[in-house]
């Protein structure tokens, strides 16, 4: 056991990624206090290995800032908006300016009474990159409140990013990594080592992590606890933990095919990055390159992959949780069992 800034810090695995952004199998570091989720990450990475590996596809990758901008009433925001989509490449080059990892994407706006909101949307490269996204983002509100003199500046952070809060509009626009992590677990797996049927963990994900999340309100956002995994996942490998709140929102599949279970985790707001703060500390360092995430690689490309990783770390504890949840007593006995030998 080690120690990652005094949090007691586990490696487990090793995880099988069977493609097709990744293929490798890779050991993975968990910094926590819930002792159970070590075991529990091994059992799922077991399974999901047996099972051939998990699959795991980036589907997009971009930062988003919004600024906020105020007009004298809404036919003067609206006819900014208007302004706006025909000065893309002016956009683009005073939100790339002093940078050479930036790359405009787009915007987004918004218009509320007299407010606009600018969404304006980055990748990265290699870096999380909220620093990066902010200049850029200061950038085109000092370009657009010099071409559009009725606008004055409000903010440079307008909430409609959205930074380290529950919102919907990250997971429809985007923010961060978007990635899908799947696997197909055979009816043998499932009962040897997860001891449940495939159609118990797809019934109780319906009941539970769908309908139940529902009842309770969630924001694009059904799932077991993916945020024990991430939060673990981000304090082992240099991120910013708050970025949590719109990491742990995602959504979990799970579908009895047969005698086999497919099972999915969709996570389409991890912020992570491979270089930038926190990722100097020694130990940091030593996770990264463990996981393969600091090799000479084309910008954004360890990224990815650490990315990745997270989502097939999320799905192994998403996995074995929902198994013992199908399970009666299982998870009660498990846990009173470790916490009180630890």
């Amino acid at each position: 056991m080690q120690d990652a800034a005094h949090v007691p810090m586990k490696s487990v695995g090793p995880v099988r990624l069977a493609g097709p952004e990744v293929e490798a199998e890779v050991r993975v570091p968990l910094a926590t206090y819930e002792s159970p989720l070590w075991p529990s990450v091994a059992r799922g990475a077991r399974v999901t290995s047996a099972a051939g590996g998990i699959r795991a596809v980036v589907l997009d990758e971009r930062m988003a800032r919004s600024v906020l901008l105020e007009a004298p009433d809404a036919a003067g925001a609206a006819a900014a908006v208007t302004g706006l989509a025909a000065r893309r490449d002016e956009i683009a080059a005073a939100a790339q300016r002093g940078s050479r990892f930036a790359k405009f994407l787009g915007v987004h706006t918004q218009v509320c009474g007299s407010l606009l909101f600018v969404r304006v949307e980055i990748s990265t490269g290699d870096a999380a990159g909220h620093n990066m996204v902010t200049r850029a983002a200061q950038q085109v509100l000092d370009w657009m409140t010099a071409e559009f003199p009725a606008l004055r500046p409000v903010s440079v952070s307008g909430n409609y990013c959205t930074d380290k809060k529950a919102s919907a509009v990250n997971g429809i626009l985007g923010r961060g990594r978007s990635v899908v992590a799947d696997v197909t677990v055979s009816g043998d797996l499932c009962r040897t080592l997860l001891r449940a049927e495939p159609a118990a963990i797809a019934d109780l994900n319906v009941k539970k992590n769908l309908v139940g999340s529902i009842l309770a309100g969630g924001v694009r956002s059904a799932n077991a606890h993916y945020a024990n995994m991430l939060l673990a996942f981000y304090l082992a490998t240099g991120q910013d933990p708050a970025n949590l709140v719109e990491g742990s929102q995602g959504m979990t599949s799970a579908e009895a095919r047969g005698d086999a279970l497919y099972f999915a985790v969709s996570l389409p707001n991890l912020v992570v990055g491979t270089v930038g703060a926190g990722k100097d500390l020694a130990f940091v360092q030593d996770n990264l390159r463990a996981l393969g995430c600091l090799e000479p690689r084309a910008p954004g490309a360890n990224a990815r992959r650490l990315a990745v990783i997270a989502a097939a770390t999320v799905l192994c504890g998403e996995l074995s949780l929902l198994a013992a949840l199908a399970n009666p007593g299982e998870l009660v006995r498990v846990h009173e069992r470790m916490e009180r030998g630890r």
